[in-house]
């Protein structure tokens, strides 16, 4: 006799169901629909914001929160840029219309004991009860490779991990003690980053990349968040391995969002996973005859979609398979770093949009939730 999830897993993939997930992701990472809502500092390659979450308090508040990049190449030290140079939060009163810093963490403000922050990436929010966290990824030296590996490491890098911060308030974030959380020498997994948020079977977690030592791929892991005091240990650093076509680099995921149980969802529990991924980690020549394509490298991701069932993060299944699902239709193609907020009227999406200069500025689309379940009904 077949296993319950089993049947209920077959039964997705049977039905229309992996269509209407298509159309419903396509809806809300809207190329066309998209506003810039926090411009890079400059124009130009290699000036970006992004990489954070927005979260709705209480009160209605919408809090955004990410890091600015300005150029630089890791590849001959971070002396040749400022790179991750700044955290910042944003909120807005209005529904996600205009927003307004409201908190800047820079590098020193993010140094942990002697380990001084060379580079900013990765960043979420999370409110609990009394108060909020905030998880955020940076490039620290002090840290280094395994002795027999050390010689890999580039002179005037470091090795990420991820921090934690906890206050009362977001502004108190500001006078937070920096605590890192997940890190380890083990050089498959080395380079820890990009955290986000979600649930797995009931219990919430926190998911992030990884990278080896050797910077050749992007990889997505997980760790429940009850258990403390963190330990990569006890993380789950294999569940959604990368693809075979378009994203055989790198799949690194960055949002999970629940759908309505209406319509073709009627009586399931499905999550869309979204993740960035890349056939290489640098840009390629191509054939010149060849059909002309974005190809995805480290940078400038192209999006993929997945989805889960069940809350189940290890169910995860892509609907991505031989092609991506998100593409700018400016610059290199770049489209990256989706989050979706879902609220009792909207699903909001932000992500890293390429623009004809090739800089990433913040782009957003509000979509009714009205519209959402439509589209799962007809």
């Amino acid at each position: 006799m077949s296993h319950p999830f089993t049947f209920r897993f077959k039964q997705v993939l049977n039905l229309d169901i992996p269509t209407r997930l298509k159309e419903v992701a396509s809806r809300l990472v809207d190329q066309q629909h998209a506003r810039v809502i926090v411009p890079p500092q400059r124009p130009g390659t290699g000036h970006w914001f992004g990489g954070g979450n927005l979260v709705q308090d209480q009160n209605g508040s919408l809090w955004l929160t990410g890091r600015f990049r300005n150029q630089g190449d890791s590849r001959t030290g971070l002396g040749a840029g400022e790179r991750g140079l700044e955290l910042a939060i944003y909120r807005s009163n209005d529904g996600g219309h205009s927003f307004q810093q409201a908190l800047t963490l820079t590098k020193p403000d993010l140094n942990v004991e002697s380990r001084k922050v060379l580079s900013i990436e990765g960043t979420a929010l999370r409110l609990v009860d009394g108060g909020v966290e905030l998880f955020v990824s940076t490039e620290k030296q002090g840290i280094g490779y395994p002795d027999e590996l050390q010689s890999y490491l580039k002179p005037g890098t470091g090795v990420w991990t991820i921090d934690r911060l906890s206050a009362e308030s977001i502004p108190q974030l500001a006078e937070a003690n920096v605590e890192t959380i997940l890190e380890t020498d083990d050089p498959r997994f080395i380079h820890l980053k990009d955290p986000f948020l979600g649930r797995h079977r009931g219990a919430d977690c926190l998911l992030f990349c990884s990278h080896p030592f050797c910077w050749t791929s992007s990889n997505t892991g997980y760790i429940v968040l009850d258990h403390e005091p963190l330990d990569v240990a006890n993380a789950n650093l294999k569940f959604f391995p990368r693809g075979f076509t378009w994203d055989v680099a790198m799949t690194r995921g960055t949002s999970l969002v629940s759908l309505p149980s209406v319509g073709v969802l009627a009586d399931l529990d499905v999550q869309l996973f979204f993740y960035d991924g890349g056939e290489c980690v640098r840009d390629l020549d191509q054939h010149q005859t060849a059909v002309k394509r974005p190809r995805g490298y480290s940078c400038e991701e192209l999006g993929g979609v997945a989805f889960c069932l069940d809350g189940d993060l290890d169910s995860v299944q892509r609907l991505s398979v031989n092609e991506p699902m998100f593409v700018s239709p400016h610059g290199t193609g770049c489209s990256r770093y989706v989050d979706v907020l879902e609220t009792p009227e909207h699903y909001i999406a932000t992500w890293q949009q390429s623009q004809q200069d090739g800089a990433q500025p913040l782009v957003m689309n509000r979509v009714p939730r009205a519209e959402i379940e439509d589209l799962l009904k007809h």
